[in-house]
């Protein structure tokens, strides 16, 4: 159990009128608890209200009390929902706020139906919006799960080469970060080679690979429950000229907005100094996605990095940049790094070379 993380909910509750919060969503139990089992709700109190109480099911008996030390834990016999919902009633509170993106129908329903004086308010990212500044211990294990997932990449270069399918090589790193200590992949491993590789979340398919293409590998790996993203497009072979100048583009683009990171600037100004760069070499209609995301607990986090975004990035965020150009029937280029923010700049936690690798 995290005390601090715990008490630092009590301004979002107290902001919203309520007695208390339910907590629905895993990644953000196990933020505020220390608990990993798959099968949980979190009832903080407002502050003055009564203890904060885990629920969750006799399959994690031993696990939330040694996960989640130190606080309340209730094993529901049947229902967790329900468990919680008699909770709630014996305590007589009257206002209750509820994660409106982690809350399934059946809770919803659970809750309205055993609990039809309390008034039900949805709320969304309050538990995030404190994920997304990383304590020094966080910044370490995200540190570390970066350095893993490169080295899985180095591991696996070996594989890429001409006949090779993509599954082949996209099973290779899978196996790579396990051998190397994750837990898992963040995510389905991205290898998409020629003209595949202008989808920018193509999955790995029986294609074999070819001379003369380029191929985007995009990977993640989990460590100590913390996950790590990278993005590298490499050449097999001789590539054409065009591929060259888009691939030389796209990292103009990307140090660019690395160089615009810093505490204090809007998430929508990195994302800007990205399409500007690509703009001027004609390519800002064939960047379609947003130039980044925050990484922890889950691999996309608060803050997001495209247009409009009026978040201010704030040291101790960790950060993808990873802009990327994707043209049909040439294919795409996304070169993506892990930064962590500070007071001056940006902090590049991806330790894999970003010249263009032939291979």
């Amino acid at each position: 159990m995290s005390p601090a993380r715990l008490s630092r909910l009590a301004p979002a509750i107290a902001e919203a009128r309520v007695d208390g919060l339910i907590v629905c969503r895993l990644p953000n139990i196990r933020y505020l608890t220390g608990f990993t089992g798959s099968s949980a709700l979190l009832l903080v109190a407002a502050e003055g209200g009564g203890e904060t109480v885990l629920f969750t099911d006799g399959r994690y008996k031993t696990q939330a009390a040694q996960e989640a030390a130190g606080l309340r834990v209730v094993v529901a016999r049947r229902s967790v929902a329900r468990a919680l919902a008699g909770s709630v009633k014996r305590r007589r509170l009257r206002r209750l706020a509820f994660e409106s993106r982690g809350a399934s129908f059946e809770l919803y329903e659970t809750l309205r139906s055993r609990l039809p004086g309390v008034r039900l308010k949805p709320v969304a990212n309050v538990v995030e919006k404190l994920r997304m500044i990383k304590s020094a211990e966080e910044i370490e294990k995200i540190r570390r799960a970066a350095e893993l997932n490169s080295a899985a990449f180095q591991a696996t270069l070996s594989e890429v080469r001409p006949g090779s399918t993509e599954a082949e090589v996209a099973n290779r790193i899978d196996y790579q970060m396990r051998a190397l200590g994750a837990e898992k992949p963040a995510f389905d491993t991205i290898v998409a080679s020629g003209p595949r590789s202008a989808l920018p979340h193509a999955r790995a398919t029986s294609k074999a690979l070819a001379s003369g293409e380029l191929i985007l590998i995009d990977q993640g790996a989990i460590l100590d429950g913390y996950s790590s993203d990278m993005t590298r497009t490499v050449a097999l072979g001789d590539v054409s000229a065009r591929a060259r100048e888009v691939y030389h583009a796209v990292l103009e683009a990307q140090l660019a907005a690395i160089s615009e990171v810093r505490a204090g600037v809007r998430a929508a100004q990195v994302d800007g100094q990205a399409r500007k760069t690509l703009e001027k070499h004609g390519l800002e209609k064939s960047f379609v996605h947003s130039t980044g995301h925050g990484v922890g607990l889950e691999v996309h986090e608060h803050p997001r990095l495209g247009r409009g975004e009026k978040t201010r990035l704030e040291a101790g965020m960790v950060i993808t940049i990873e802009p990327g150009a994707y043209l049909e029937g040439l294919g795409g280029v996304r070169i993506e790094d892990l930064v962590l923010v500070t007071e001056r700049g940006a902090e590049v936690l991806t330790s894999t070379p970003k010249d263009l690798l032939v291979l």
